[in-house]
């Protein structure tokens, strides 16, 4: 593929257009269900109270902080596969995986017990108060207690990501997705005969929904099609090497602090939502469940990107890799576009679904909407960015960009407006926005000078 001019790229190159549709949609279809999950559970929750909505917000940020280490590796091997695939070292892709998962075993087992143990003062200080606090530890307890089964599931697919596979990723969470609904319905309000659960019955769920996931992730290594195969273990009797764990490491590591970072200044904004009353808190977790559900659009095509980009940086084609990068960021702005108009017109009545009976709250909401607007906008390209330079092995540069955008922009900005200026949670949303800005600002700059395509891995 040789450069050319950014108008219209993806119409000049139908074939490498067809390659990124064809790769994406399948990541995109499974990012909506992973998102659409949490937002279908909260409407279920819903039933009991806007306070079991707010609890449930409650343990996001513990959890991803908890399972920040797993997150980051699987960083890393959808990187380092994706090269391998390139290469056709089916071998060294092997090694990348077995490590991973050993880590992911031994590890979230530890780090999901652990939580689980302390569990409610986990919650005290994350903001519960008498309203959250009991449906908040019965929930962090029930996901942690069992995390090992999603952080399995999640370690595999980025694993079969990386090689291409990404209908399987798709597969795996729509069945979770379903799974946790059915469950859901059977156990938050008692139907069929189950037990009116509630809040923990809305855990439950998330947790079958994983088992599900992983068993089927699991049986993917056995497929005739798959690049990575149970049976390529047993017959080359595959071993990790100290040489995969550094490989793993030296892109993971950096990619931890920036998940680590990343999540204290979420964890900082949700402190002070949670300060602004269980009302403002409701709205904005549905918000920012609104947010991640946008955020799956732009996921699905950074998967196209991260693998396109690295097989082909794996074949020494670097150009053909910068204008895979360029096709998958005017299709995420089509599809960014789309989504503002579903938002703009519909979003009064999509949290009216949700809190019919609090004006209040679906005024919140209204406001959520309008700036959420301007943040898909950027968002989705910025995401797109991000995956074009994690795909070239560029984790350093992305773990700052990040870092300074989410920790520093997002919550020195959300302090400002929100507790300085008193502008509650409007001036919030405003640092969300200023952090998507940023965000897109570093990650644009980075990928337009064009040095990642020459980085090893």
């Amino acid at each position: 593929m040789q450069q050319q001019k950014w108008n219209l790229l993806m119409l000049q190159n139908k074939p490498e257009l067809h390659r990124v549709v064809k790769m994406a949609l399948p990541a995109m279809i499974e990012s909506f269900f992973v998102a659409v999950t949490p937002l279908i559970d909260q409407f279920m929750l819903s039933s009991v109270g806007y306070s079991a909505i707010a609890a449930v917000g409650l343990t996001t940020q513990p959890k991803f902080i908890a399972i920040s280490p797993f997150l980051s590796v699987n960083v890393a091997i959808n990187a380092l596969i994706a090269r391998r695939k390139g290469q056709d070292d089916k071998e060294d892709a092997h090694r990348i995986l077995l490590a991973a998962l050993t880590f992911a075993c031994i590890g979230a087992l530890t780090v999901g017990l652990l939580c689980a143990s302390v569990s409610d003062p986990l919650m005290r200080l994350v903001g519960s108060d008498t309203n959250t606090h009991d449906a908040a530890v019965t929930y962090f307890r029930i996901i942690m207690g069992c995390i090992v089964f999603n952080v399995i599931y999640l370690t595999i697919n980025a694993a079969q990501r990386g090689s291409g596979k990404t209908g399987l990723s798709m597969r795996t969470n729509v069945v979770s997705s379903l799974v946790n609904l059915l469950f859901n319905w059977l156990l938050i309000g008692g139907n069929l005969g189950f037990p009116a659960l509630g809040v923990a019955g809305a855990a439950i769920a998330t947790v079958l929904g994983s088992v599900a996931a992983c068993v089927m992730s699991i049986l993917s290594l056995f497929s005739k099609d798959s690049f990575l195969k149970a049976e390529f273990f047993l017959k080359r009797k595959v071993r990790a090497t100290v040489r995969t764990a550094k490989s793993i490491a030296n892109m993971a590591s950096s990619v931890l602090v920036e998940n680590i970072l990343i999540r204290l200044g979420y964890m900082a904004t949700a402190l002070m939502a949670a300060g602004l009353g269980t009302e403002a808190l409701a709205a904005h977790n549905v918000g920012l469940n609104l947010l991640t559900l946008s955020f799956s659009v732009g996921d699905g095509i950074q998967v196209a990107a991260v693998s396109l980009i690295g097989q082909s940086l794996g074949r020494k084609e670097p150009d053909r890799a910068k204008g895979y990068g360029r096709i998958c960021q005017e299709v995420g702005f089509v599809a960014a576009a789309c989504v503002t108009v579903v938002y703009f017109l519909g979003g009064r009545a999509l949290f009216t679904l949700f809190f019919p009976d609090a004006p209040v709250v679906v005024d919140y909401g209204v406001m959520i909407m309008h700036r959420l607007i301007i943040v898909i906008i950027v968002q989705i390209s910025q995401v797109v960015y991000l995956g074009s330079l994690r795909a070239a092995g560029d984790m350093k540069y992305v773990s700052m960009a990040l870092v300074v955008s989410v920790t520093f922009v997002r919550a020195g900005s959300g302090y400002l407006f929100c507790e300085i200026l008193g502008w509650g949670l409007p001036g919030l949303w405003l640092s969300i926005i200023a952090d998507q800005v940023s965000r897109y600002l570093f990650t644009s700059t980075r990928f337009r000078k064009g040095k990642w395509t020459e980085i090893k891995i």
